[in-house]
């Protein structure tokens, strides 16, 4: 990849692209009002954004990523996960068991620092869908634990994973999440929280320092592409 196809990519990042949105939810104040307006309800300052937050908990000592890990004021913790098809089908993003996983990881890490599972906080981990995750026309989809014996006592551990489908289009959700989706979407900008995240990916687009990441990270990623099929192409002939 030449150095102009990447900087040319990088001119057209929008908000709902890994890169510019971990970029733009640096900022504390804006990434609250996102929480707040994807939570339907206030969020405490935010003390902590660490944006692809890595964990080392594989065998193989290979990182794994969260886009945007928030803490705030009271202790809570919020995963934010952007959510792409990029050409790959819905089952190949596994979100279910995903959600589960990086809901372990938040709780281990955690527990590593030496607190107790008394203490364990209250942790939400939320999937930005530019697609219906599960193909059933809702908004968004909330799950937690529940009896299935008795539908209406919850196991209240604190833990909550929310899917949220943008691409819906129905007009029965709140006037702000709806023109958020609308701008994840289709980049129509309607309302002063989509107005601010705008134009933070317009300065964003100008930023020489994040331009210069953004192409390593690129060179990285196709670098590391190109052995793993070189290494593929050596199994074959083994084989």
């Amino acid at each position: 990849m030449s150095e102009q196809s990447i900087i040319g990519s990088y001119e057209e990042l929008r908000y709902r692209d890994d890169f510019m949105f971990g970029k733009i939810m640096e900022d504390k104040e804006l990434c609250r009002e996102v929480l707040e307006c994807l939570l339907q309800r206030p969020v405490g300052e935010l003390t902590e954004i660490q944006t692809q937050k890595e964990f080392k908990q594989t065998s193989d000592g290979k990182a794994i990523r969260l886009d945007v890990y928030n803490e705030d004021s009271k202790g809570r913790i919020y995963d934010v996960e952007m959510e792409n098809l990029n050409k790959k089908t819905v089952e190949a993003h596994e979100l279910p068991r995903r959600s589960r996983y990086y809901q372990g990881l938040i709780d281990t890490d955690y527990m590593n620092k030496g607190n107790s599972y008394k203490k364990l906080p209250e942790s939400s981990v939320m999937f930005i869908c530019t697609f219906d995750p599960f193909r059933m026309g809702l908004s968004k989809y909330t799950f937690m634990e529940r009896c299935n014996e008795e539908p209406g006592l919850t196991l209240d551990d604190g833990t909550v994973k929310i899917f949220y489908n943008c691409c819906y289009e129905g007009e029965d959700i709140p006037d702000d999440l709806r023109k958020f989706y609308d701008y994840v979407e289709n980049g129509n900008v309607e309302s002063e929280l989509t107005k601010k995240i705008d134009e933070a990916v317009v300065r964003g687009r100008k930023n020489e320092i994040w331009r210069s990441q953004y192409m390593k990270e690129r060179v990285i990623l196709q670098d590391a592409r190109e052995e793993g099929r070189k290494e593929g192409r050596e199994e074959g002939r083994e084989e």
